[in-house]
Protein backbone atom coordinates (compact mmCIF):
# COMPACT_ATOMS: atom_id res chain seq x y z
CA UNK A 1 0.00 0.00 0.00
CA UNK A 2 1.62 3.53 -0.68
CA UNK A 3 0.48 6.59 1.31
CA UNK A 4 -1.79 8.86 -0.03
CA UNK A 5 -1.35 12.52 -0.16
CA UNK A 6 -2.72 15.70 -1.38
CA UNK A 7 -1.07 18.17 -2.55
CA UNK A 8 -3.33 20.92 -2.34
CA UNK A 9 -4.09 20.52 1.39
CA UNK A 10 -1.24 18.71 2.99
CA UNK A 11 1.39 20.69 3.71
CA UNK A 12 5.08 19.20 1.81
CA UNK A 13 6.71 19.23 5.30
CA UNK A 14 4.07 17.05 6.93
CA UNK A 15 5.63 13.66 7.84
CA UNK A 16 3.22 10.80 8.41
CA UNK A 17 2.31 9.81 11.75
CA UNK A 18 4.85 7.57 13.47
CA UNK A 19 4.27 3.65 14.06
CA UNK A 20 4.26 2.66 17.44
CA UNK A 21 6.76 -0.04 18.44
CA UNK A 22 3.75 -2.77 17.96
CA UNK A 23 3.53 -1.82 14.65
CA UNK A 24 7.03 -1.94 13.77
CA UNK A 25 7.66 -5.16 15.50
CA UNK A 26 4.56 -6.98 13.36
CA UNK A 27 6.16 -5.00 10.33
CA UNK A 28 9.63 -6.88 10.66
CA UNK A 29 7.89 -10.04 11.47
CA UNK A 30 5.74 -9.97 8.22
CA UNK A 31 9.11 -8.24 6.15
CA UNK A 32 10.70 -11.57 7.57
CA UNK A 33 7.53 -13.89 7.29
CA UNK A 34 7.33 -12.84 3.75
CA UNK A 35 10.85 -13.06 3.00
CA UNK A 36 11.24 -17.52 2.96
CA UNK A 37 10.10 -19.41 0.18
CA UNK A 38 6.91 -20.23 -0.99
CA UNK A 39 4.89 -22.13 1.23
CA UNK A 40 5.25 -25.30 -0.80
CA UNK A 41 9.29 -25.39 -0.80
CA UNK A 42 8.64 -24.56 3.28
CA UNK A 43 7.08 -28.36 3.43
CA UNK A 44 9.31 -29.73 1.39
CA UNK A 45 12.25 -28.52 3.65
CA UNK A 46 10.19 -29.89 6.44
CA UNK A 47 10.02 -33.20 4.43
CA UNK A 48 13.71 -33.12 4.38
CA UNK A 49 14.20 -32.40 8.30
CA UNK A 50 12.06 -34.95 9.44
CA UNK A 51 13.67 -37.33 6.79
CA UNK A 52 17.41 -36.67 8.54
CA UNK A 53 15.63 -36.38 12.23
CA UNK A 54 13.63 -39.31 11.92
CA UNK A 55 16.91 -40.97 11.50
CA UNK A 56 19.13 -39.89 13.75
CA UNK A 57 16.54 -40.70 16.54
CA UNK A 58 16.17 -43.99 15.57
CA UNK A 59 19.87 -44.69 15.10
CA UNK A 60 19.91 -43.13 18.69
CA UNK A 61 17.26 -45.72 19.81
CA UNK A 62 14.83 -43.14 20.91
CA UNK A 63 11.46 -44.77 22.65
CA UNK A 64 8.93 -44.18 25.45
CA UNK A 65 6.47 -46.34 27.27
CA UNK A 66 3.67 -45.34 27.95
CA UNK A 67 -0.16 -45.58 28.89
CA UNK A 68 -2.30 -44.34 25.82
CA UNK A 69 -6.41 -44.72 25.50
CA UNK A 70 -7.33 -45.74 22.63
CA UNK A 71 -10.15 -43.66 20.79
CA UNK A 72 -11.65 -46.03 18.98
CA UNK A 73 -12.12 -49.04 21.95
CA UNK A 74 -12.13 -46.32 24.92
CA UNK A 75 -9.06 -48.74 26.43
CA UNK A 76 -6.24 -47.96 28.46
CA UNK A 77 -3.39 -49.50 26.49
CA UNK A 78 0.32 -49.95 27.21
CA UNK A 79 2.09 -49.22 24.82
CA UNK A 80 6.13 -48.61 23.54
CA UNK A 81 6.85 -45.95 20.70
CA UNK A 82 9.67 -45.83 19.14
CA UNK A 83 11.61 -43.31 16.79
CA UNK A 84 10.99 -44.80 13.16
CA UNK A 85 13.03 -43.81 10.30
CA UNK A 86 11.64 -42.68 7.08
CA UNK A 87 15.51 -44.13 5.19
CA UNK A 88 15.41 -47.37 6.32
CA UNK A 89 13.98 -49.91 3.70
CA UNK A 90 10.48 -50.28 5.64
CA UNK A 91 10.30 -46.19 5.07
CA UNK A 92 11.38 -45.70 1.53
CA UNK A 93 8.06 -48.03 1.15
CA UNK A 94 6.07 -46.02 3.36
CA UNK A 95 6.94 -42.98 1.18
CA UNK A 96 6.56 -44.68 -2.12
CA UNK A 97 3.40 -46.23 -1.62
CA UNK A 98 1.34 -43.60 0.36
CA UNK A 99 1.07 -40.63 -1.98
CA UNK A 100 -1.94 -40.70 -3.02
CA UNK A 101 -3.71 -42.46 0.42
CA UNK A 102 -1.76 -39.61 2.27
CA UNK A 103 -4.26 -37.03 0.02
CA UNK A 104 -7.28 -38.92 -0.37
CA UNK A 105 -6.78 -39.32 3.38
CA UNK A 106 -6.67 -35.26 4.00
CA UNK A 107 -9.94 -34.37 5.18
CA UNK A 108 -9.25 -31.05 4.40
CA UNK A 109 -9.09 -31.49 0.54
CA UNK A 110 -12.27 -33.11 0.36
CA UNK A 111 -14.08 -30.72 3.01
CA UNK A 112 -12.81 -27.61 1.19
CA UNK A 113 -14.19 -28.61 -2.27
CA UNK A 114 -17.43 -30.19 -1.13
CA UNK A 115 -17.74 -26.75 0.38
CA UNK A 116 -16.78 -24.52 -2.31
CA UNK A 117 -18.93 -25.98 -4.53
CA UNK A 118 -22.49 -24.29 -2.72
CA UNK A 119 -20.49 -21.11 -1.63
CA UNK A 120 -19.64 -21.08 -5.64
CA UNK A 121 -22.66 -20.84 -6.55
CA UNK A 122 -23.98 -18.49 -3.71
CA UNK A 123 -21.12 -16.02 -4.48
CA UNK A 124 -21.52 -16.08 -8.31
CA UNK A 125 -25.30 -15.41 -8.24
CA UNK A 126 -24.39 -12.51 -5.84
CA UNK A 127 -26.55 -14.28 -2.44
CA UNK A 128 -22.96 -13.39 -0.79
CA UNK A 129 -22.61 -9.91 -1.34
CA UNK A 130 -26.52 -9.20 -1.45
CA UNK A 131 -26.64 -11.22 2.38
CA UNK A 132 -23.71 -9.25 3.66
CA UNK A 133 -25.05 -5.35 2.31
CA UNK A 134 -28.00 -6.78 4.02
CA UNK A 135 -26.26 -7.47 7.53
CA UNK A 136 -24.73 -4.09 7.37
CA UNK A 137 -27.65 -2.30 6.63
CA UNK A 138 -29.35 -3.83 9.71
CA UNK A 139 -26.40 -3.60 11.94
CA UNK A 140 -24.35 -0.63 13.46
CA UNK A 141 -21.32 -0.72 11.77
CA UNK A 142 -19.18 -1.18 15.41
CA UNK A 143 -20.71 -4.38 15.64
CA UNK A 144 -19.63 -5.92 12.22
CA UNK A 145 -16.37 -7.05 14.35
CA UNK A 146 -18.19 -8.78 17.17
CA UNK A 147 -20.82 -10.22 14.90
CA UNK A 148 -17.63 -12.06 12.68
CA UNK A 149 -15.97 -13.06 16.01
CA UNK A 150 -19.43 -14.33 17.52
CA UNK A 151 -20.56 -16.24 14.35
CA UNK A 152 -16.43 -17.54 14.21
CA UNK A 153 -16.11 -19.56 17.32
CA UNK A 154 -19.74 -20.52 16.90
CA UNK A 155 -18.78 -22.41 13.44
CA UNK A 156 -16.69 -24.96 15.48
CA UNK A 157 -20.22 -26.83 15.36
CA UNK A 158 -19.89 -27.47 12.07
CA UNK A 159 -15.97 -28.82 12.27
CA UNK A 160 -13.40 -27.32 10.05
CA UNK A 161 -16.25 -25.83 7.80
CA UNK A 162 -16.03 -22.44 9.01
CA UNK A 163 -12.29 -22.38 7.41
CA UNK A 164 -13.70 -22.53 4.35
CA UNK A 165 -16.97 -20.75 4.61
CA UNK A 166 -16.78 -18.01 7.49
CA UNK A 167 -12.94 -16.94 6.80
CA UNK A 168 -13.78 -15.04 3.75
CA UNK A 169 -17.15 -14.38 4.59
CA UNK A 170 -15.58 -12.08 6.65
CA UNK A 171 -13.07 -10.68 4.36
CA UNK A 172 -16.08 -9.80 2.02
CA UNK A 173 -17.90 -8.49 5.01
CA UNK A 174 -15.59 -5.88 5.93
CA UNK A 175 -14.80 -4.81 2.37
CA UNK A 176 -18.08 -4.07 1.26
CA UNK A 177 -18.04 -1.24 4.69
CA UNK A 178 -14.89 0.59 2.99
CA UNK A 179 -12.61 -1.82 5.87
CA UNK A 180 -9.63 -3.55 5.22
CA UNK A 181 -10.33 -7.06 4.22
CA UNK A 182 -7.45 -8.56 5.17
CA UNK A 183 -8.51 -7.39 8.71
CA UNK A 184 -11.84 -9.33 8.32
CA UNK A 185 -9.77 -12.65 7.82
CA UNK A 186 -8.20 -12.06 10.33
CA UNK A 187 -11.26 -12.07 13.00
CA UNK A 188 -12.79 -15.01 10.93
CA UNK A 189 -9.31 -17.08 11.56
CA UNK A 190 -8.46 -16.01 14.92
CA UNK A 191 -12.38 -17.09 16.02
CA UNK A 192 -12.33 -20.35 13.83
CA UNK A 193 -9.24 -21.53 14.87
CA UNK A 194 -7.95 -19.71 18.29
CA UNK A 195 -11.14 -20.61 20.00
CA UNK A 196 -11.92 -23.84 18.62
CA UNK A 197 -12.32 -25.86 21.51
CA UNK A 198 -15.51 -24.14 23.15
CA UNK A 199 -18.91 -23.52 22.31
CA UNK A 200 -22.25 -22.24 23.38
CA UNK A 201 -23.66 -25.76 22.36
CA UNK A 202 -22.71 -29.80 22.87
CA UNK A 203 -20.43 -30.34 19.44
CA UNK A 204 -19.34 -33.77 18.47
CA UNK A 205 -15.52 -32.61 19.51
CA UNK A 206 -17.17 -32.73 23.32
CA UNK A 207 -18.47 -35.87 22.76
CA UNK A 208 -14.95 -37.23 22.38
CA UNK A 209 -12.54 -35.42 24.41
CA UNK A 210 -15.38 -36.52 27.24
CA UNK A 211 -14.93 -39.45 26.73
CA UNK A 212 -11.30 -40.01 26.93
CA UNK A 213 -11.28 -38.10 29.81
CA UNK A 214 -13.56 -40.42 31.60
CA UNK A 215 -11.13 -43.21 30.19
CA UNK A 216 -8.21 -41.72 31.75
CA UNK A 217 -10.38 -41.33 35.16
CA UNK A 218 -11.22 -44.38 35.42
CA UNK A 219 -7.55 -45.47 35.52
CA UNK A 220 -7.50 -44.31 39.75
CA UNK A 221 -11.36 -43.81 39.89
CA UNK A 222 -14.17 -46.30 38.40
CA UNK A 223 -16.96 -44.81 39.92
CA UNK A 224 -16.19 -41.13 38.72
CA UNK A 225 -17.05 -39.73 35.37
CA UNK A 226 -17.82 -36.48 33.60
CA UNK A 227 -20.59 -36.08 31.33
CA UNK A 228 -20.97 -34.17 28.15
CA UNK A 229 -21.96 -30.84 29.93
CA UNK A 230 -18.47 -30.77 32.58
CA UNK A 231 -17.21 -27.82 30.34
CA UNK A 232 -20.73 -26.02 29.40
CA UNK A 233 -20.35 -23.26 31.65
CA UNK A 234 -16.61 -22.13 31.49
CA UNK A 235 -16.99 -22.72 27.53
CA UNK A 236 -19.79 -20.08 27.23
CA UNK A 237 -18.07 -17.42 29.34
CA UNK A 238 -14.65 -18.23 27.09
CA UNK A 239 -17.18 -17.85 24.38
CA UNK A 240 -18.21 -14.10 25.64
CA UNK A 241 -14.62 -13.02 26.66
CA UNK A 242 -12.89 -14.06 23.42
CA UNK A 243 -15.07 -12.59 21.47
CA UNK A 244 -14.93 -8.75 22.65
CA UNK A 245 -10.96 -9.90 22.94
CA UNK A 246 -10.31 -10.64 19.13
CA UNK A 247 -12.74 -7.74 18.47
CA UNK A 248 -11.07 -5.90 20.68
CA UNK A 249 -7.40 -6.41 19.51
CA UNK A 250 -9.08 -5.73 15.64
CA UNK A 251 -9.93 -2.43 16.36
CA UNK A 252 -7.19 -1.24 19.18
CA UNK A 253 -4.07 -3.13 16.67
CA UNK A 254 -4.91 -4.95 13.44
CA UNK A 255 -6.48 -2.21 11.24
CA UNK A 256 -4.68 0.95 12.74
CA UNK A 257 -1.50 -1.00 12.11
CA UNK A 258 -3.03 -2.17 8.10
CA UNK A 259 -4.73 1.45 7.77
CA UNK A 260 -7.21 2.59 4.87
CA UNK A 261 -7.58 -0.27 1.55
CA UNK A 262 -6.49 0.80 -1.61
CA UNK A 263 -7.11 -1.63 -4.62
CA UNK A 264 -7.89 -0.35 -8.31
CA UNK A 265 -9.39 -3.97 -8.21
CA UNK A 266 -11.87 -3.34 -5.64
CA UNK A 267 -12.52 0.14 -6.25
CA UNK A 268 -16.45 -0.64 -7.62
CA UNK A 269 -16.94 -2.98 -4.27
CA UNK A 270 -16.79 -0.19 -1.86
CA UNK A 271 -19.96 1.11 -0.17
CA UNK A 272 -22.19 3.08 -2.59
CA UNK A 273 -23.48 6.47 -1.92
CA UNK A 274 -27.12 5.53 -1.56
CA UNK A 275 -25.95 3.40 1.44
CA UNK A 276 -25.88 -0.15 -0.85
CA UNK A 277 -29.41 -0.21 -0.95
CA UNK A 278 -30.65 -3.59 -2.57
CA UNK A 279 -32.65 -3.22 -5.89
CA UNK A 280 -36.06 -4.47 -6.56
CA UNK A 281 -34.38 -8.04 -7.80
CA UNK A 282 -32.12 -8.49 -5.04
CA UNK A 283 -34.85 -7.97 -2.59
CA UNK A 284 -37.11 -10.34 -4.52
CA UNK A 285 -33.94 -12.77 -4.84
CA UNK A 286 -33.38 -12.67 -1.05
CA UNK A 287 -37.11 -13.69 -0.39
CA UNK A 288 -36.62 -16.47 -3.00
CA UNK A 289 -33.35 -17.70 -1.16
CA UNK A 290 -35.46 -17.32 2.35
CA UNK A 291 -38.32 -19.46 0.94
CA UNK A 292 -34.90 -21.81 -0.19
CA UNK A 293 -33.61 -22.03 3.08
CA UNK A 294 -36.84 -23.18 4.61
CA UNK A 295 -36.90 -25.68 2.49
CA UNK A 296 -33.92 -26.81 3.70
CA UNK A 297 -34.35 -26.65 7.14
CA UNK A 298 -37.83 -28.64 6.57
CA UNK A 299 -36.05 -31.88 4.61
CA UNK A 300 -33.26 -31.86 7.43
CA UNK A 301 -35.87 -31.53 10.45
CA UNK A 302 -37.37 -34.49 8.25
CA UNK A 303 -34.33 -36.41 8.11
CA UNK A 304 -33.09 -36.03 11.63
CA UNK A 305 -35.97 -35.17 14.39
CA UNK A 306 -37.97 -38.68 13.94
CA UNK A 307 -37.48 -41.37 16.22
CA UNK A 308 -35.34 -43.87 14.10
CA UNK A 309 -34.90 -41.35 11.50
CA UNK A 310 -32.04 -41.98 8.48
CA UNK A 311 -29.84 -39.27 10.16
CA UNK A 312 -29.86 -40.27 13.42
CA UNK A 313 -27.40 -42.92 14.77
CA UNK A 314 -28.68 -46.07 13.50
CA UNK A 315 -27.56 -47.88 17.51
CA UNK A 316 -27.95 -45.40 19.60
CA UNK A 317 -30.47 -43.47 18.19
CA UNK A 318 -28.97 -39.81 19.32
CA UNK A 319 -28.40 -36.61 16.74
CA UNK A 320 -25.90 -34.71 18.40
CA UNK A 321 -22.58 -36.44 18.77
CA UNK A 322 -21.31 -39.72 16.79
CA UNK A 323 -24.00 -39.58 14.26
CA UNK A 324 -24.80 -39.50 10.17
CA UNK A 325 -25.96 -35.99 10.71
CA UNK A 326 -22.73 -34.73 12.62
CA UNK A 327 -20.49 -36.57 10.62
CA UNK A 328 -21.45 -35.31 7.24
CA UNK A 329 -22.40 -32.08 8.08
CA UNK A 330 -20.34 -30.33 5.47
CA UNK A 331 -22.84 -31.89 3.04
CA UNK A 332 -25.61 -29.67 5.11
CA UNK A 333 -23.82 -26.63 4.55
CA UNK A 334 -23.27 -27.43 1.05
CA UNK A 335 -26.57 -28.33 -0.24
CA UNK A 336 -27.66 -24.72 2.00
CA UNK A 337 -25.44 -22.79 -0.06
CA UNK A 338 -26.09 -24.44 -3.65
CA UNK A 339 -30.26 -24.20 -2.74
CA UNK A 340 -30.45 -20.72 -1.46
CA UNK A 341 -27.81 -19.70 -4.51
CA UNK A 342 -29.71 -20.81 -7.13
CA UNK A 343 -32.92 -19.71 -5.67
CA UNK A 344 -31.56 -16.19 -5.13
CA UNK A 345 -30.23 -16.36 -8.66
CA UNK A 346 -33.98 -17.09 -9.89
CA UNK A 347 -35.24 -14.16 -8.22
CA UNK A 348 -32.43 -11.95 -9.06
CA UNK A 349 -32.45 -13.22 -12.47
CA UNK A 350 -28.43 -13.20 -12.01
CA UNK A 351 -29.01 -17.41 -13.15
CA UNK A 352 -30.99 -18.46 -15.76
CA UNK A 353 -29.94 -21.89 -16.77
CA UNK A 354 -28.57 -24.86 -15.22
CA UNK A 355 -24.86 -24.31 -17.24
CA UNK A 356 -24.86 -21.11 -15.27
CA UNK A 357 -24.50 -23.09 -12.13
CA UNK A 358 -22.37 -25.75 -13.12
CA UNK A 359 -20.36 -22.96 -14.36
CA UNK A 360 -20.31 -21.48 -10.94
CA UNK A 361 -19.25 -24.51 -9.74
CA UNK A 362 -16.45 -25.30 -11.72
CA UNK A 363 -15.22 -21.98 -11.35
CA UNK A 364 -14.83 -22.55 -7.36
CA UNK A 365 -13.64 -25.43 -7.43
CA UNK A 366 -10.86 -24.29 -10.01
CA UNK A 367 -9.85 -21.18 -7.74
CA UNK A 368 -8.51 -23.56 -5.79
CA UNK A 369 -5.76 -25.20 -7.74
CA UNK A 370 -2.91 -23.91 -5.70
CA UNK A 371 -4.19 -24.38 -2.24
CA UNK A 372 -4.69 -28.12 -3.31
CA UNK A 373 -1.26 -28.34 -4.63
CA UNK A 374 -0.37 -27.14 -1.60
CA UNK A 375 -2.50 -29.54 0.60
CA UNK A 376 -0.79 -32.41 -1.88
CA UNK A 377 2.93 -31.36 -0.34
CA UNK A 378 1.52 -30.99 3.26
CA UNK A 379 -0.51 -33.86 3.31
CA UNK A 380 3.10 -35.88 2.82
CA UNK A 381 4.35 -33.73 5.58
CA UNK A 382 1.92 -34.83 8.00
CA UNK A 383 1.96 -38.58 7.01
CA UNK A 384 5.73 -38.87 7.42
CA UNK A 385 5.93 -36.73 10.90
CA UNK A 386 3.21 -39.19 12.10
CA UNK A 387 5.18 -41.98 10.69
CA UNK A 388 8.60 -41.06 12.31
CA UNK A 389 6.67 -40.68 16.11
CA UNK A 390 8.48 -37.95 16.56
CA UNK A 391 5.13 -36.04 17.79
CA UNK A 392 4.46 -38.73 20.40
CA UNK A 393 8.25 -38.65 22.20
CA UNK A 394 8.33 -35.19 22.30
CA UNK A 395 4.64 -34.90 23.97
CA UNK A 396 5.86 -37.62 26.55
CA UNK A 397 9.06 -36.23 27.40
CA UNK A 398 7.69 -32.79 27.57
CA UNK A 399 4.60 -34.61 29.93
CA UNK A 400 7.52 -36.41 31.95
CA UNK A 401 9.11 -33.26 32.80
CA UNK A 402 6.18 -31.32 33.88
CA UNK A 403 4.84 -34.29 35.96
CA UNK A 404 7.97 -34.27 37.79
CA UNK A 405 7.84 -31.19 38.08
CA UNK A 406 7.62 -29.81 42.19
CA UNK A 407 5.32 -26.94 42.31
CA UNK A 408 1.95 -26.36 43.51
CA UNK A 409 -1.43 -27.74 41.84
CA UNK A 410 -2.39 -24.03 40.37
CA UNK A 411 1.27 -23.80 38.82
CA UNK A 412 0.64 -27.33 37.36
CA UNK A 413 -2.53 -26.98 35.64
CA UNK A 414 -1.10 -23.62 33.93
CA UNK A 415 2.12 -25.33 33.43
CA UNK A 416 -0.10 -28.28 31.56
CA UNK A 417 -1.71 -24.75 29.76
CA UNK A 418 1.45 -23.73 28.44
CA UNK A 419 3.07 -27.49 27.49
CA UNK A 420 -0.44 -28.32 24.90
CA UNK A 421 0.60 -24.62 23.59
CA UNK A 422 4.14 -25.28 22.62
CA UNK A 423 3.14 -28.61 21.14
CA UNK A 424 0.67 -27.58 19.33
CA UNK A 425 3.21 -25.89 16.88
CA UNK A 426 4.19 -29.35 15.30
CA UNK A 427 1.36 -31.22 16.62
CA UNK A 428 -2.60 -29.73 16.19
CA UNK A 429 -4.85 -33.13 16.28
CA UNK A 430 -6.83 -32.42 19.03
CA UNK A 431 -7.80 -35.74 19.67
CA UNK A 432 -5.08 -37.69 18.91
CA UNK A 433 -3.31 -34.75 21.66
CA UNK A 434 -5.52 -35.20 24.50
CA UNK A 435 -5.53 -39.77 24.02
CA UNK A 436 -1.82 -39.10 24.66
CA UNK A 437 -1.78 -36.45 27.42
CA UNK A 438 -5.19 -37.67 29.11
CA UNK A 439 -3.73 -40.31 30.78
CA UNK A 440 -0.75 -38.87 31.94
CA UNK A 441 -1.96 -36.10 33.32
CA UNK A 442 -5.96 -36.82 34.50
CA UNK A 443 -4.73 -38.91 37.14
CA UNK A 444 -1.85 -37.28 38.25
CA UNK A 445 -4.39 -34.37 38.75
CA UNK A 446 -7.55 -36.60 40.31
CA UNK A 447 -4.89 -37.69 42.78
CA UNK A 448 -4.38 -34.51 43.48
CA UNK A 449 -8.34 -33.97 44.65
CA UNK A 450 -8.00 -31.92 41.44
CA UNK A 451 -11.95 -31.92 39.16
CA UNK A 452 -11.49 -33.48 35.67
CA UNK A 453 -13.53 -31.17 34.47
CA UNK A 454 -10.96 -28.56 35.27
CA UNK A 455 -7.49 -30.46 33.62
CA UNK A 456 -10.52 -30.70 30.01
CA UNK A 457 -11.02 -27.23 30.98
CA UNK A 458 -7.38 -26.49 30.77
CA UNK A 459 -6.70 -28.45 27.79
CA UNK A 460 -8.93 -26.62 25.62
CA UNK A 461 -7.38 -23.59 26.58
CA UNK A 462 -4.21 -25.13 25.80
CA UNK A 463 -4.73 -26.03 22.34
CA UNK A 464 -6.95 -23.48 20.88
CA UNK A 465 -4.53 -20.58 20.29
CA UNK A 466 -1.68 -21.48 18.60
CA UNK A 467 -3.96 -23.20 15.91
CA UNK A 468 -4.21 -19.29 14.30
CA UNK A 469 -0.09 -19.16 13.92
CA UNK A 470 1.72 -22.27 13.14
CA UNK A 471 1.62 -23.24 9.46
CA UNK A 472 1.23 -26.79 10.09
CA UNK A 473 -2.74 -25.97 10.44
CA UNK A 474 -3.66 -27.75 7.48
CA UNK A 475 -5.74 -24.70 6.94
CA UNK A 476 -3.52 -21.56 7.66
CA UNK A 477 -1.68 -22.02 3.84
CA UNK A 478 -5.62 -21.46 2.62
CA UNK A 479 -5.44 -18.35 4.48
CA UNK A 480 -1.97 -16.92 2.79
CA UNK A 481 -4.55 -17.80 -0.29
CA UNK A 482 -7.59 -15.72 0.59
CA UNK A 483 -5.44 -13.18 1.64
CA UNK A 484 -3.39 -12.49 -1.96
CA UNK A 485 -7.03 -12.14 -3.47
CA UNK A 486 -6.76 -8.97 -1.67
CA UNK A 487 -3.03 -8.08 -1.69
CA UNK A 488 -0.55 -9.84 -4.42
CA UNK A 489 2.25 -9.70 -1.95
CA UNK A 490 0.96 -11.34 0.96
CA UNK A 491 2.68 -14.68 1.89
CA UNK A 492 3.29 -16.49 5.34
CA UNK A 493 4.61 -13.55 7.15
CA UNK A 494 1.52 -11.66 6.45
CA UNK A 495 -0.36 -14.19 8.18
CA UNK A 496 1.71 -14.37 11.15
CA UNK A 497 1.82 -10.82 11.86
CA UNK A 498 -1.73 -10.51 11.63
CA UNK A 499 -2.41 -13.26 13.68
CA UNK A 500 0.29 -12.59 16.01
CA UNK A 501 -1.52 -10.56 18.27
CA UNK A 502 -4.76 -12.37 18.63
CA UNK A 503 -2.52 -15.42 19.41
CA UNK A 504 -0.66 -13.98 22.14
CA UNK A 505 -3.66 -11.83 23.71
CA UNK A 506 -5.85 -14.55 23.57
CA UNK A 507 -3.47 -17.07 25.08
CA UNK A 508 -3.01 -14.71 28.28
CA UNK A 509 -6.43 -13.57 28.48
CA UNK A 510 -7.63 -16.54 28.19
CA UNK A 511 -5.12 -18.23 30.80
CA UNK A 512 -6.40 -15.49 33.03
CA UNK A 513 -10.06 -16.39 32.82
CA UNK A 514 -8.84 -20.18 33.63
CA UNK A 515 -7.18 -19.08 36.57
CA UNK A 516 -9.26 -16.92 38.21
CA UNK A 517 -12.22 -19.63 37.27
CA UNK A 518 -10.24 -22.09 39.50
CA UNK A 519 -9.48 -19.85 42.22
CA UNK A 520 -13.36 -18.51 42.65
CA UNK A 521 -14.08 -22.53 42.70
CA UNK A 522 -17.10 -21.34 39.58
CA UNK A 523 -18.50 -24.80 39.00
CA UNK A 524 -16.92 -25.54 35.08
CA UNK A 525 -20.33 -27.14 33.62
CA UNK A 526 -23.88 -27.75 34.26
Amino acid sequence: MSARSDATNTPPSKTPPSKTMTQRALDTVERVGNSVPHPVVIFLILIAIVLVLSHLLYMLGASVTYQAINPDTHKIETATTAANSLLTADGIRHIYTRLVPNLMGFTAVGLLIVAMMGVGVAEEAGLVNALIRKLVAVSPSWALVYIVAFVGILSSIAADAGYVVLIPLAGAAFLSVGRHPLAGLAVGFAAVAGAFTVNMIIKPLDAVLTEITNDAIHMVNPTTSLDLTANVSFSIASVLVLTIVIALINNRIIEPRLGAYQSEKTANTQPEANGGQLSADESRGLRYSGFALLGVVILFLLLTVPSGAPLRNPTTGVLIGNSPFMNGLIGVIMVLFLATGIAYGIGAKTVNSSTAVIAAMTKAVASLSGTILLFVVISQFVDYFNYSNIPTLMALTMADVLKSANIGTLWLLVGFIIVVMILDFVFTPAIAKWAIFAPVFVPVFVQLNVDPAAVLAAYRVGDSPINAITPLNAYFAMVVGFAQIYDKKAGVGTVVALMLPYTLWMAIIWTVLFVVWYLLGLPWGL
